[in-house]
């Protein structure tokens, strides 16, 4: 078991992302987790994710404000307290249309090690 505190975490640079701010609350390096990542996302007006359909599956967690999802059929908009599940290899991409910051969890699966 491993407290981590939010004060204590430090920002990094997720790859793809844009206008945002991404925090690594826990993972391998931070709490030794064996198969699951979780992040905390601020998103400014107009941030986002680019387009992606990369192997790992995805949940995110709206906390606050809105973004929407994109993918090749659909937009998704998620307000908070709504979630989505992105399985392995479903393509979307992340944006921040509205003129608010947004928070979101993003919980991902990590491969084996």
């Amino acid at each position: 078991m491993k407290k981590i505190e939010l004060k204590d975490v430090k920002p990094y640079d997720a790859p793809k992302h844009f206008n945002m701010s991404a925090l690594r609350l826990h993972g391998r390096a931070e709490s030794g987790t064996k198969n699951l990542l979780l992040g905390l996302s601020h998103f400014l007006p107009g941030g986002g994710a680019e387009y992606d359909d990369g192997p790992i599956e995805k949940i995110y967690f709206v906390l606050q404000g809105e973004v929407t999802i994109i993918t090749d059929k659909e937009r998704i908009v998620l307000r908070s307290w709504d979630s989505i599940h992105i399985g392995p290899g479903e393509g979307r991409e992340i944006i921040n249309e509205t003129n608010m910051p947004a928070s979101m969890l993003v919980f991902v699966s990590l491969p084996d090690a």
